[in-house]
């Protein structure tokens, strides 16, 4: 078969237009992520551009190069916008066109006017920067944990460079002019490259989308809406695994009970709104209180939990005592309304051996009892041998056994 690239054009207008109604397709089954409708229309409008390109020849001039070429720059700039899109940063509507305006005003220099391979410089240099532009969005945004984002991020960077290669490639390799259309082998390479990395790169989008949606619906099982952090399930999960490695190098771990004093009075004076208010106000200053690699959740209702790995008993007393404190003064005031909430929070640290996390929740929900009873607003820390001498149930259920607040 020769693929020629005659053949190469009429096969992209396809496959350009089934990629934008596609990608438009999967945007309609999940209009959440508004990048994949940007993405589908630059599909479509580089499909509208290559139908110009291929009626070179039978049409003006202005409309097969200088229009056409303004269409495909501004697909190439619908791209970029739809990677911004997805990463939370506006659109940019003035950009969107820069790229088609500069070309026009360019093709109207008298300077540029026979200048073929300036103009092709420069047209290069527009989808270059497009594209590469492309591939920065997707890098700065790397902090979510997307697998997809890191071959769309190279796939975009290699291509825009062999698209600045082809014009001096174009110049030094052999060619011929063939009933207006490249007949060169290199030219033909070069186009299939184009149209390989354009189907490519769809699919790898339309996985980042996928995989978002995805990841948002295992976070939004995991992390308790109002406060943000972990739920309970979440918390026992994560400190499960915590515990496993622990059972292979042993470390010296501490487990934090943690529970609003009088949380019900503070929802009858001023209401579930404002104490909402205060839950979120505790994860908040909890979160600043303890390291990222601190487990932090929320068991349920009024009640929290800390697990922190790899630290001694003064550090984890020291951190009790920083979480009570800053909460005590961030809770003076809850929306201007005097609620003056503090928390009461039993401690439990295992020096060394394994760590079963049941076992210590139920000795902190001890020792948050002992501080409930010694007044509130208070930290309170157990005795791991006590508590292994004296439970007849290690695997209570420190929620189901909690005090009244």
């Amino acid at each position: 078969m020769n693929l020629d690239v005659n053949t190469l054009f009429m096969v992209t207008i396809y496959v350009e237009a089934i990629l934008g109604l596609l990608l438009l397709f999967a945007w309609v089954q999940n209009t959440a992520i508004h990048a994949v409708a940007w993405w589908g229309f630059a599909h479509l409008i580089r499909a509208a551009s290559i139908v110009l390109f291929g009626m070179y020849g039978s049409a003006p001039d202005l409309l097969t190069i200088d229009f056409a070429n303004a269409l495909l720059f501004t697909s190439f700039a619908v791209t970029w916008t739809g990677a911004r899109v997805f990463d939370g940063r506006p659109a940019e509507p003035v950009y969107l066109v820069t790229g088609a305006v500069l070309w026009l005003l360019i093709c109207r220099l008298p300077v540029l006017a026979e200048a073929i391979d300036m103009r092709s410089l420069i047209a290069t240099g527009i989808i270059t920067s497009y594209t590469w532009l492309t591939s920065y969005e997707f890098w700065r945004g790397r902090g979510e944990p997307l697998v997809s984002r890191w071959p769309a991020i190279f796939m975009l960077f290699a291509h825009g460079a062999l698209f600045l290669l082809r014009t001096p490639l174009i110049a030094v390799l052999p060619w011929q002019i063939t009933n207006h259309v490249y007949g060169s082998v290199w030219l033909t390479v070069l186009s299939f490259e184009a149209l390989l990395f354009t189907i490519s790169v769809a699919f790898i989008l339309l996985a980042m989308a996928k995989e978002r949606t995805e990841l948002r619906h295992r976070t939004a099982a995991m992390i308790d809406p109002l406060t943000g952090i972990a739920n309970r399930r979440a918390f026992m999960q994560d400190a499960g695994q915590l515990a496993k490695r622990h059972s292979v190098n042993p470390r010296p771990t501490a487990v934090l009970l943690i529970d609003l004093d009088h949380f019900k009075s503070i929802n009858d004076r001023f209401g579930h709104a404002l104490g909402d208010r205060a839950l979120e106000l505790f994860a908040l200053t909890a979160r600043q209180s303890v390291r990222s690699t601190d487990l932090l959740g929320r068991l349920g209702g009024e009640e929290f939990a800390a697990v922190l790995a790899d630290t001694n008993r003064d550090k984890a007393m020291a951190v009790a005592e920083r979480i009570r404190a800053s909460f005590a003064q961030a809770a003076l005031e809850v929306d201007n309304r005097p609620v003056g909430a503090t928390v009461s929070i039993g401690v439990v640290h295992c020096p060394d051996g394994a760590v079963d996390v049941h076992d210590l929740l139920a000795q902190a929900d001890q020792a948050l009892y002992r501080a409930k009873e010694n007044g509130r607003n208070r930290v309170e820390i157990a005795s791991l041998d006590a508590f292994r001498d004296h439970t007849p149930d290690k695997a209570a259920d420190p929620v189901a056994a909690k005090s009244a607040a």
